[in-house]
C-alpha cells in the first residue's frame, strides 16, 4: 500500500509527559514548569563512561569515515583506558581550572578523547571556532578567547593547517599537541600519540575523585558577533541534570543505544553538549558526520548516511534543504536514514513548509509513516535545553515546556512576551565576567535568555510556549509604530518558498520596512533553468528570481500600515553562519548580529536612491 503524506500514521515513538503547571502572578508574570520532577542523575558525565565501558567494551562509541569509504574508529573500553592515559599527562603538566586545554580544530575523535580526559581530571576543555584560526585574517577573536581562557595546552588536529594561527597567537612557553602533519614550530610542539602514550597512575582516579558536581567540564564562548564573547563555564550539574531532563521528556532513547550520524560542531551547544552528552549518557554510538550543509562538502553527509541508519537525526533546516534532493532519488539512502528514525529535530527552528511537506513525502514513500519532528529551545547558557515540545510538532514553532528541574518566568517586555529560566542546567556565571554576570539575572535569579514567546493556548498556558523571536529583535519606525520582526520574516520566506532561504527585517528609526533576502541558491537555480555552480551573481540578477520578488512585495496589501509591509529588499550573496557569528547557539539567524556586521547593506538598502540590485515594491 502506498500512503499519502497527508493520510500516514506518525511513527510510535515513546515521549515523556506534556503536563504542565502554571502559576499566574500580581506582577502580570507567569510560572511555567513541567509537573514531572527531575529525577535523580549520576554526579558527572563521566560515571556514565565508566559504566557503559564496563557494560559494552566492544560497543563502537566513536568513528570517522576514511577517504575509502570505510569507517574507523574507538569502542567504548578503548575510549575509557586511552581517557585515563590523556587524564594523566594533563595532571603531569598541572593544568587546571586556571590553565586548561583549548582545541583549535574540528570535531574528531582525538577532540572527543581530549574532552572526556578534561572532565576526567576537572580541567576544562576550551572548545573554538576554528573560523577563528582558519577564516581570520587578525586573529582578533582567537586572541580575545585565549586570553581569557589562559590555556596550558593547545590542540589542533592538523598542524600544518593551523600553524598560522598558532604562531601568531599562542605564546612559545605554551605547548600545542597536534595529531597530524606537525610543523616546525618556534615553541614546543607534541604529537598527541606521545600524550595518548603515558601510564594511567592512580593520580587518575583521585582527580576523578574530587570531580563534583561544580566542576567546570567545558568552557563554551558565545558567538561574540559584536564584543568580546562570553565564555560560559558549563558545569557538570548543568550536563547531567539536563540530559536527565532530556531522558524524561525523550524515554524513547531507552528503549534502544542512540546511534547519531552528526555533523553539529563540538564549538556550540547542540553539538558538543546536547548531541555528544545524549550518546554519553545512554550507552550509544556517534558518527562524526566530516559533512556540513555546504555545497561540495553536503556529499560526505550522504555518505555517511548511506551507510549508518540513526535512531535520531539532528540538524538545521538548511542541512535538510540540502539533503532533501539527494533523499528523493536514492531510496537506499532514504531507507538507511528513515528505517530506525525515532524522531527528528531541526536546531529549534521551525521549518519552513515546502520543506518538511518534502521531507515528509519521503518519509512516507520509504517507510509508510511520518516521522515525529520535535522541537525546543535551548542556549550555550541553558545546558543545552531549556525548553521540549516533546511531540510531533510539524514545521510551528512550538518550544512546550521546561524540561524537568527548569522553571520559566514568562513576562511581558514591550509588545513581546520575554522568556527567563531558573535551574539546575542554568549557568551561574560568565567566566571572569562580574558585569556581564550580574546583568544577566533577575532579581530572583531567572537567567534573561533574551528569547521572546506567546502562548500556545493563551487561556491554558500549562499547555506550553510558541517560539516568537527574539526580545530584542523588534523595532519601532520613525512614527514609533512596532515592527513585528518575526511574522514579516515568515510571511517573506513563505510566499517566496523555495527561492528564498531566510531574510532579515531592517528599517529601526526609519520611515519604512525593508529586507535583505539569503536565497536558496539550488532551488533558484532550478527555477532559472541553470546549471549547478553557476556563479551566484547570474542567479541573483536573472529575471526568474527577481520577478518572483517582486511578485511577493507587490502582493502586499497596499492599504496595509508600513509596519506590516516591505517596501525593498536587496540579495545578499554571503549567508549566515556559525562561523560568521549570524547564526546563534540554536542554529536560527540573529537579526542583531546580521545587522551589525552588514551595516553597509543597511545604509545601501535605505539609501534615498534604490540601489541597482535592489527590488522596490510598486506602489
Amino acid at each position: 500500500m502506498i500512503h499519502q503524506p497527508s493520510d500516514a500514521p506518525l511513527r510510535p515513538t515513546r515521549f515523556g509527559s506534556r503536563e504542565g503547571v502554571a502559576e499566574r502572578r500580581p506582577d502580570g508574570s507567569v510560572l511555567l514548569r513541567r509537573k514531572e520532577a527531575l529525577q535523580p542523575h549520576p554526579v558527572k558525565l563521566t560515571e556514565r563512561l565508566e559504566y557503559w565501558a564496563g557494560a559494552v567494551p566492544d560497543r563502537p562509541l566513536f568513528s570517522e569515515m576514511d577517504s575509502t569509504g570505510r569507517w574507523n574508529g574507538i569502542r567504548w573500553g578503548e575510549t575509557l583506558s586511552k581517557t585515563r592515559a590523556l587524564a594523566q599527562a594533563f595532571i603531569e603538566r598541572d593544568l587546571s581550572a586556571e590553565r586548561p586545554v583549548a582545541v583549535l580544530s574540528e570535531n574528531s575523535i582525538e577532540h572527543a578523547l581530549i574532552s572526556l580526559a578534561c572532565m576526567t581530571a576537572g580541567i576544562p576543555c576550551v572548545a573554538v571556532s576554528p573560523s577563528y584560526s582558519l577564516l581570520a585574517k587578525d586573529f582578533m577573536k582567537l586572541r580575545q578567547v585565549l586570553a581569557l581562557a589562559n590555556p596550558g595546552l593547545v590542540f589542533a588536529q592538523d598542524g600544518e593547517r593551523y600553524a598560522r594561527a598558532i604562531e601568531a597567537v599562542v605564546p612559545a612557553e605554551c605547548e600545542v599537541a597536534v595529531a597530524d602533519k606537525p610543523y616546525p614550530r618556534t615553541g614546543r610542539l607534541t604529537l598527541f600519540s606521545r600524550l595518548l602514550a603515558t601510564h594511567a597512575t592512580s593520580d587518575v582516579d583521585a582527580a576523578h575523585a574530587r570531580v563534583g558536581p561544580d566542576t567546570v567540564a567545558k568552557l563554551l564562548f558565545t558567538s561574540g558577533s559584536t564584543g568580546i564573547p562570553k565564555a560560559v563555564p558549563v558545569t557538570q550539574r548543568m550536563v547531567c541534570a539536563n540530559q536527565q531532563g532530556i531522558t524524561q521528556v525523550m524515554p524513547f532513547l531507552t528503549d534502544r543505544p542512540p546511534v547519531l550520524v552528526d555533523w553539529l560542531p563540538w564549538h556550540h551547544t547542540f553539538g558538543g553538549n546536547n548531541n555528544v552528552g545524549m550518546v554519553i549518557t545512554h550507552g550509544g554510538s556517534f558518527y562524526i558526520d566530516q559533512g556540513r550543509p555546504m555545497p561540495g562538502l553536503i556529499e560526505k553527509t550522504v555518505r555517511a548516511l548511506s551507510t549508518v541508519s540513526p535512531t535520531m537525526y539532528l540538524s538545521v533546516p538548511k542541512g535538510i534543504e540540502m539533503l532533501i534532493p539527494y533523499l528523493q532519488k536514492d531510496k537506499a539512502l532514504a531507507s538507511s536514514l528513515f528505517d530506525a528514525l525515532q524522531a527528528t529535530m531541526f536546531g529549534g527552528a521551525p521549518m519552513p513548509r515546502h520543506l518538511l511537506d518534502a521531507m515528509i513525502a519521503v518519509e512516507v514513500q520509504t517507510t509508510g509513516e511520518r516521522i515525529p519532528n520535535i522541537n525546543g529551545v535551548g542556549s550555550t547558557d541553558a545546558g543545552p535545553t531549556a525548553l521540549s515540545a516533546n511531540w510531533d510538532v510539524g514545521n510551528q514553532p512550538i518550544v512546550g515546556l521546561p524540561v524537568p528541574g527548569l522553571e520559566a518566568k514568562i513576562l511581558p517586555a514591550g509588545n513581546k512576551l520575554e522568556l527567563r529560566l531558573r535551574g539546575p542546567s542554568i549557568l551561574t556565571h560568565y567566566w571572569k565576567d562580574p558585569e556581564r554576570t550580574k546583568a544577566a539575572f533577575d532579581e530572583e535569579g531567572f537567567f534573561k535568555i533574551g528569547d521572546a514567546v506567546t502562548w500556545l493556548e493563551p487561556d491554558r498556558p500549562e499547555r506550553g510556549l510558541v517560539f516568537n523571536g527574539r526580545v530584542v529583535e523588534d523595532f519601532k519606525l520613525a512614527t514609533g509604530t512596532w515592527v513585528s520582526v518575526g511574522g514579516l520574516r515568515d510571511r517573506l520566506i513563505e510566499g517566496a518558498a523555495p527561492l528564498v532561504r531566510d531574510a532579515v527585517i531592517t528599517g529601526h528609526g526609519g520611515d519604512w520596512v525593508g529586507a535583505m533576502v539569503f536565497l536558496n541558491v539550488d532551488a533558484c537555480q532550478s527555477r532559472c533553468d541553470l546549471p549547478a555552480g553557476a556563479p551566484f551573481d547570474q542567479v541573483a540578477s536573472h529575471p526568474a528570481v527577481r520577478t518572483a520578488l517582486q511578485a511577493v512585495l507587490d502582493r502586499q496589501d497596499p492599504n496595509a500600515g508600513s509596519s506590516v509591509r516591505i517596501e525593498r529588499l536587496v540579495i545578499e550573496a554571503e549567508q549566515p553562519s556559525l562561523d560568521n557569528g549570524e547564526l546563534t547557539d540554536k542554529n536560527t539567524v540573529s537579526q542583531r548580529s546580521v545587522l551589525d556586521r552588514r551595516a553597509t547593506v543597511v545604509a545601501e538598502l535605505h539609501a534615498a536612491r534604490p540601489s541597482p540590485r535592489s527590488i522596490q515594491r510598486k506602489h
